[in-house]
């Protein structure tokens, strides 16, 4: 089984320090961030999305990039990807990443699709999406990168099926879909193994995290109407969503590698925990520790 860390979930570590926690906790990929650190949070306390040590900066990354690669490369360890936060159809953007992932020897890298938000019609949308993918697939063929998109809650794409009809017409040698069950907790839930079955030969990565639904505290009313805050006149029970413990939330992943495996999945299970339980180090050395247990107990019921 091959593990794979997305620097975005160790905000505290720099490449350096990254590289040598996943050696040690027997990580082998490395999935590098792409982008950069806005002005006012470079003094704030390391962050997911905004003080990440561990992200290259899309304005400096030909400096920027060796210093990752080599930090990999020292630790014996291998990047895999380069995942930027792209807008569907920026194609300068795009093509700079591309660019990037080729001098980090990536072999992955992460393209945008639209959020959804119920402004524009789903339909629109989609078309937007499927003319530049069709463009991103050029350059993918030209960089020798695969491009992927991501089952993402707040998308056109969060799940499965709605993923695979975004890339059905495209060819999986270069353009695939990164499957998050943890990310389809928050919106997209399939049968796992179906949603499996249907990506076929274009399932491309997979992301491990989790997350449940909890109740709404009492005073918690940010999704509540004026009047229903005034009155306590609730239509319905609020629920939330919130990152938990990888073994602690909605997805069972031994389950979840056993599906993976019956539909012949044999790439990267990369870690991208959000739930802020464990220290970065602990956390690693947790996923790798926990996986190896379900790799053992999945490998003794296939060969019994």
């Amino acid at each position: 089984m091959k593990l794979s860390v997305f620097t975005v979930a160790t905000p505290d570590l720099n490449a350096e320090e990254l590289a040598v926690a996943a050696e040690a906790a027997g990580i082998d990929g490395m999935e590098w961030r792409f982008r950069g650190i806005p002005e006012d949070a470079m003094s704030e306390k390391p962050s997911y999305w905004r003080n990440n040590r561990c992200s290259i900066d899309p304005s400096q990354w030909e400096e920027q990039i060796p210093v990752f690669r080599e930090a990999a490369l020292r630790q014996g360890r291998k990047s895999i990807a380069l995942v930027p936060y792209l807008g569907c159809g920026d194609l300068p953007a795009t093509e700079q990443a591309f660019q990037a992932a080729t001098a980090l020897g990536a072999s992955m890298m992460r393209v945008g699709v639209p959020g959804y938000d119920r402004k524009t019609n789903y339909t629109e949308l989609y078309r937007k999406a499927v003319h530049y993918l069709n463009e991103v697939q050029d350059m993918a063929k030209q960089y020798n990168v695969q491009a992927i998109i991501e089952t993402h809650h707040q998308t056109i794409a969060p799940t499965a099926s709605l993923a695979y009809r975004l890339v059905e017409s495209l060819d999986p040698q270069h353009v695939g879909v990164l499957y998050d069950p943890g990310n389809m907790v928050h919106e997209g839930y399939e049968n796992h193994r179906m949603g499996l079955e249907l990506l076929g030969p274009y399932l491309a990565h997979v992301h491990v995290k989790n997350a449940g639904w909890f109740a709404a505290k009492s005073d918690d009313t940010d999704q509540l109407g004026e009047t229903e805050k005034n009155t306590g006149n609730k239509l319905s029970t609020d629920w939330k969503c919130h990152w938990t413990p990888l073994t602690e939330g909605m997805v069972d992943w031994v389950q979840m590698v056993r599906d993976l495996r019956a539909v012949g999945y044999d790439g990267y299970y990369g870690i991208e925990d959000f739930s802020g339980a464990l220290e970065s180090k602990a956390m690693l050395q947790h996923f790798a520790d926990v996986f190896a247990e379900i790799e053992r107990r999945v490998n003794e019921e296939e060969q019994a």
